[in-house]
């Protein structure tokens, strides 16, 4: 990891970003993994369904979708599935397009950048392998950071923790409802992406600021994204 340039007594500015859905392509990934494993203990339960709550956490999804009289005792085992069959896509993983450079492009312009994510620790390894952007993250989240998932705002709590940076001075960039919810409960402007799969009037009623289709397109408009405002007060600029 290294560290953006902030000069000393300067405050410090970040961005943060989800990263399933955001800045790999695995959302439906995701659902077919979840949609494998209840059909494994017996649910028949709709991909559509599962895909709305993608990026909520494994429990609470799990919870979400299950009649509540189920036996709670296989809810466990669910969850252990789907991380074994998302695990088996691994080598299907993919950086979206302009994910790296979006990366870079901030953490050149002095924010300091967090993973904010709440994937297991061995995913976010895999995926942060997919990314190839280690050089300007200065920190990541997993789902061992928190104590309550999305959209709980505790791993964002954690990354803003782990690159020392107030909610007043952050940006949070992701794809889910979920993501959006969990900013707005710090403060935080988000910024949507819909290359998740979920539809920008759903991101905006959820409170992001801006939606964009992905990455690529952040990047290409990131001098007037929210973003921007951010590089626009860095001491550097």
């Amino acid at each position: 990891m290294t560290e953006p340039a902030t000069p000393p007594g300067a405050r410090r500015r970040g961005v943060l970003f989800d990263v399933d859905g955001t800045l790999i392509d695995s959302s439906y990934i995701h659902t077919i993994a979840w949609w494998g494993a209840f059909r494994q203990y017996g649910h028949d339960v709709p991909m559509a369904a599962i895909h709305q709550l993608v990026g909520m956490g494994g429990a609470r999804l799990v919870d979400n979708l299950l009649p509540s009289g189920r036996d709670r005792g296989e809810d466990e085992d669910i969850m252990a599935s789907h991380g074994a069959l998302y695990a088996s896509h691994w080598p299907s993983l993919r950086a979206l397009d302009g994910a790296k450079e979006l990366l870079g492009q901030c953490h050149a312009g002095g924010l300091a950048v967090a993973l904010a994510s709440s994937a297991r620790q061995r995913d976010l390894q895999v995926m942060r392998t997919v990314l190839d952007a280690d050089a300007f993250i200065d920190a990541a989240t997993s789902a061992n950071d928190a104590e309550e998932s999305k959209p709980a705002p505790d791993i964002l709590e954690a990354a803003l923790a782990a690159v020392g940076v107030d909610a007043a001075d952050a940006v949070y960039v992701g794809d889910a409802v979920w993501d959006m919810q969990a900013a707005a409960a710090l403060g935080i402007p988000s910024i949507g992406v819909t290359c998740g799969g979920i539809q920008a009037a759903q991101l905006r009623d959820a409170g992001a600021v801006e939606v964009y289709e992905g990455p690529r397109d952040l990047l290409e408009n990131l001098g007037s994204s929210a973003i921007g405002r951010l590089l626009a007060l860095q001491p550097n600029r």
